[in-house]
């Protein structure tokens, strides 16, 4: 069936005002507790549990073949997955192997190369690399020869925009690496760093398996300055065991003077009959609601005071960082990564359950190395899952971004770019929204749903009211709390 290609809504074309250094993020305790609830993060539309396995490697195939067909070239985006971890930290969800073994490493970049080669030549005349992100997993799990080897390899296979131009980040685990390897890291192409840090506090970090002296995490990020790297993001979990108020507020001083250009502050999602390491946390370490919601309420306080911009969601930066740039100009975007500057670009994901996102579609590799390998060794790409997006889904994650990311949507700008009539189409939804509205979260009228910033916390509970998906009986898929 032929997919209509719909134009991006407009955004304001007035110019905006520049973002004053304190981003007055109103935060309600009250209101939080009230409404708070489990959602989906929405770095896809439909989210990723929502993918079927009837979409296959073909019809990934099929995407590719309709975005040559598009013509116009966009900048492209790529994410690698290396999953491997010398150790566990008891609070991790992510898909990783933990492996002291070296060899497995080897045998998988063996694979991921010949994935990136396929992709390669899919995409081969059409798009330049403007981003580039390694994730995990622990990406410096890779010795400095195989990064070095990897990196030669994407640069054959691919076309990269300048270093000036391109943003290549990775994700770092400071006890992986030496000031010597972060020189290396940047020169092997990387120009942005992020650093997993969770907690400055001894008791905590033994709670959850990861000592990390504080001296070690700024050493990396004085190396990472010295090299030259663009930007220094810092990782933080909030509701984490052993973590209480003081502990929280000793953490985020020595963060703000280690002076990041991003920080991201997680909610800490205590799931343990769904990730078995979480098994190994004591309940009895576990903060309480009350104490999570006051050391964010903390966190949010101390980072505006220092300067910090709240983007959204989890995520604060310095003025002048272009995330906050780009949230000014209209151009932020979300993606499986959280928040980018590349708002149409084409994602192409390899390595072990790598998510896609090309033309209308998503589509995610295989779960395990053994299907991961299988697949390649039948000389296809590791696509299992996926989704083809519909209208109605192209419109709704239009919407969903926007919020997300501008905490904004122009009605007519949508209907500039859907053949809609927005009230009737969105009736139900906007009636849920008017109970929003009453509590201050947002304010509407005939052309605008401007999010306030006592509603700015509560981003995703607005979101979930256009998602469909949550209205279809299913299996009850697991979120994380919204706040």
């Amino acid at each position: 069936m032929h997919q209509q290609q719909l134009s991006t809504p407009a955004v304001r074309t007035a110019p905006l005002p520049p973002v004053p250094l304190r981003s007055k993020v109103e935060f309600d305790g009250e209101l939080i507790n009230r409404l708070g609830k489990n959602g989906p993060r929405y770095t896809s539309y439909p989210t990723a549990d929502r993918f079927s396995d009837s979409f296959g490697y073909r019809d990934y195939l099929h995407a590719v073949a309709a975005v040559r067909t598009r013509g116009a070239a966009r900048p492209m985006s790529l994410y690698l997955h290396i999953p491997f971890c010398d150790t566990v930290c008891y609070y991790c969800a992510c898909n990783k192997i933990v492996t002291r073994n070296r060899e497995k490493a080897s045998t998988y970049l063996g694979y991921l190369k010949r994935e990136i080669a396929m992709q390669g030549a899919l995409f081969a005349g059409m798009n330049e690399v403007e981003q580039l992100h390694f994730g995990g997993g622990t990406p410096t799990y890779l010795l400095d020869e195989q990064m070095g080897d990897l990196m030669v390899h994407l640069r054959r296979s691919f076309r990269f925009a300048p270093d000036e131009v391109g943003e290549y980040s990775i994700e770092v685990d400071p006890r992986t690496v030496s000031a010597e390897r972060v020189h290396s890291l940047r020169r092997q192409g990387f120009n942005r760093i992020s650093l997993g840090v969770q907690d400055f506090d001894p008791d905590v970090q033994k709670a959850v398996n990861r000592v990390q002296p504080e001296a070690e995490t700024r050493a990396i990020i004085a190396a990472a300055r010295d090299a030259g790297f663009r930007s220094i993001s810092i990782d933080l979990i909030y509701g984490l065991p052993k973590q209480n108020l003081e502990t929280m507020a000793a953490t985020i001083a020595k963060v703000i003077d280690a002076s990041p250009d991003r920080i991201s502050l997680y909610h800490y999602a205590h799931l343990p009959h769904v990730f078995k390491p979480q098994r190994r946390i004591l309940e009895a370490d576990m903060p309480s609601s009350g104490e999570k919601l006051d050391m964010l309420a903390l966190c949010i306080e101390r980072l505006t005071e220092a300067g910090y911009v709240y983007i959204g969601m989890d995520h604060f930066a310095k003025p002048d960082d272009d995330l906050a740039i780009a949230q000014r100009q209209g151009r932020l975007h979300r993606n499986f990564q959280g928040y980018s500057t590349h708002a149409d670009s084409d994602l192409v994901s390899c390595g072990v359950s790598a998510i896609s996102a090309v033309g209308a579609t998503y589509s995610q590799n295989a779960k395990t190395l053994e299907a991961y390998y299988e697949a390649l060794d039948n000389n296809e790409l590791p696509v299992v899952r996926g989704v083809a997006l519909g209208m109605d889904d192209l419109l709704r994650r239009a919407i969903i971004q926007k919020l997300m990311c501008q905490f904004e949507l122009s009605i007519s700008a949508i209907e500039q770019a859907f053949p809609i009539a927005f009230a009737t189409y969105f009736a139900p939804e906007l009636a849920v929204l008017r109970h929003y509205a009453r509590d201050g979260l947002l304010t509407m009228d005939g052309e605008w749903i401007t999010v306030t910033m006592r509603g700015r916390l509560l981003i995703r509970n607005l979101c979930m009211v256009f998602d469909r998906y949550l209205a279809v009986p299913d299996t009850a898929p697991r979120y994380s709390k919204t706040v």
